[in-house]
């Protein structure tokens, strides 16, 4: 009886320190330190109004638009609930079709030219929000004419736009899209 009593106040005890207590403190240092990271990076337009996380890409199909990186994710595009990649190999036939009608359709929106791999291929987990600088610059003629705008101006959005890598060696150089199209509307509505 003895060992009962003992283990349920140790289970009660550790309860309280790893599910309240633990918890709590690194929360509060989270929203102290990184307060825009714990509360999910999210984004406003110009009005003020939530459009967006900076960590999950969403789809813009509008031709005034850059466009993102595909998502493979179940249901619907960006699906935040359904994180994943295809997990369609390289040489799998649905995934050379697929990756084939992308190159189609950027071609058919007047992208031309060599097209980098993430405008046509999905991150692992779907929902990637960036594309790099190649992919953001072979669409800046197609925004710019779509626009009435100057192909330079747009280049120049685009650099202002351009992430390094984390630390300088983690990662690779990166564009978010969601920002970008922030940034390009209130440049030309």
């Amino acid at each position: 009886m003895k060992e009962i009593k003992t283990a349920l106040l140790m289970l009660i005890a550790f309860a309280i320190i790893c599910g309240g207590i633990y918890p709590a403190i690194v929360t509060g240092i989270a929203q102290v330190i990184f307060a825009k990271q714990a509360n999910g990076s999210l984004i406003r337009d110009k009005s003020g109004h939530f459009v967006g996380s900076s960590l999950i890409g969403q789809p813009f199909s509008n031709p005034k638009y850059f466009l993102p990186r595909p998502s493979s994710t179940n249901n619907f595009g960006y699906n935040p609930a359904a994180s994943g990649g295809s997990n369609l190999g390289p040489t799998n036939p649905d995934y050379l079709r697929q990756v084939g009608e992308r190159v189609k359709a950027l071609h058919d929106m007047g992208i031309s030219g060599n097209i980098p791999a993430d405008m046509v291929q999905a991150s692992g987990s779907g929902l990637d929000p960036h594309i790099s600088p190649e992919a953001a610059k072979v669409q800046i003629s197609r925004v710019a004419k779509e626009r009435g705008m100057s192909e330079e101006s747009l280049k120049k959005l685009v650099d202002a736009h351009i992430e390094d890598r984390q630390l300088g060696i983690f990662g690779a150089r990166r564009v978010n899209v969601l920002e970008l199209n922030l940034a390009l509307d209130t440049l030309a509505p």
